[in-house]
This record gives C-alpha cells, sequence and structure tokens, in this order.
C-alpha cells in the first residue's frame, strides 16, 4: 500500500558553480581602453569637471563665495579621481590588483559625485552669470555622465563582473531521479 502523501518517485537536482578569473598582471599601457564606453565616460566626466571649473575661476567674484568653492571643490575633485582612476585603467593597474573591489568603489564615487553635482549646479541657479550659466550646463551634463556611469557600474557588481580582466563563470546542473518504490 503506497503513502497518498509520499510521491511515488522523487528527482534530486544538484548545481555546482564555479568561476574562473584570468587576469594579467603585468602593467602595460593599453590605449583601447579609451574607446570602450566607461573609457568614453571617463573623458566626458574628466573635460566637463574641467570645463567647469574655468567657468567659475572665470566668473571672478563668484570664485571666492561658497557656492563656488564648493562648485570647484567638486568639479577639481571629480577631475583628478576620474583621471587617476583613467591612468590605473590605461596601464591595467585595475586588473594588476583585482581582489580591491573597484567596482563598488567607483559605484560609490560616481553615486556621490552625482548628488554632488546636482546640488552644485541647483546651488547656483540662484546667480545669474554668463560663465556661471555655462558651469551649470557642464555640471549637469557631468552628473548625467557620472549617472550613467553609476548605473553601468551598479549593473556590472550585480553580474559579478571584474572591473578589468575576464571572470568565467561555469555553471553544471545533475539531475538524479530515483524510480518509483
Amino acid at each position: 500500500m503506497t503513502d497518498p502523501g509520499f510521491p511515488s518517485q522523487h528527482t534530486t537536482t544538484t548545481t555546482v558553480q564555479t568561476s574562473n578569473t584570468t587576469v594579467e598582471t603585468t602593467i602595460r599601457f593599453d590605449p583601447s581602453y579609451i574607446r570602450t564606453i566607461p573609457g568614453l565616460l571617463k573623458l566626458v566626466q574628466i573635460v566637463l569637471n574641467l570645463l567647469g571649473f574655468i567657468c567659475i575661476e572665470a566668473s571672478g567674484v563668484f570664485s571666492v563665495h561658497t557656492r563656488g568653492s564648493f562648485f570647484n571643490f567638486v568639479a577639481m575633485t571629480g577631475f583628478w579621481f576620474t583621471g587617476i582612476l583613467l591612468a590605473l585603467y590605461l596601464f591595467h593597474l585595475i586588473e594588476k590588483t583585482y581582489r580591491i573591489p573597484w567596482l563598488k568603489i567607483e559605484f560609490v564615487f560616481c553615486a556621490l559625485w552625482t548628488a554632488f553635482l546636482s546640488h552644485r549646479c541647483l546651488s547656483c541657479c540662484i546667480i545669474w552669470c554668463r560663465s556661471i550659466h555655462r558651469s551649470r550646463v557642464f555640471g549637469f551634463c557631468g552628473m548625467i555622465a557620472y549617472g550613467i556611469d553609476a548605473f553601468l557600474k551598479f549593473k556590472a557588481i550585480q553580474s559579478g563582473q571584474l572591473a578589468q580582466g575576464v571572470r568565467v563563470m561555469n555553471k553544471q546542473t545533475t539531475t538524479i531521479s530515483s524510480p518509483a518504490y
């Protein structure tokens, strides 16, 4: 007599997931990174930060105002941090130090700079001057560039990618069915 609550057969599925990380730890110059989307975004961010800084400095009196000083702090910090990251990617130093969570660091930075740039540009909206208006335009464009970069970094973190190098995920599934008794 069979038990009505127990199935006549059952299946056991075992899934084994392995990953293989392939990185080249030699330092080398590779200009092809600039032609990728993250490389182009970094170049755009550097240029927009520099242009925004120049416009605030050209405004004269506003550059020493607290809003102008914050604008310049955000622009120059973004310029230097993004420039250093670009250099690290171009010389594959990111790949050499692949154990550091570069994508998370970049995601946090890009998300913070998106917020800082939006605050920076909105705080300058009450003052009207041609050079300040231009700096707002560069700031809003930079905010969009950092926002896109943050989104791409978030998606890369979610999918388990490396900042530079290759991680191959292998998935092996085994299914065992037992016969009815």
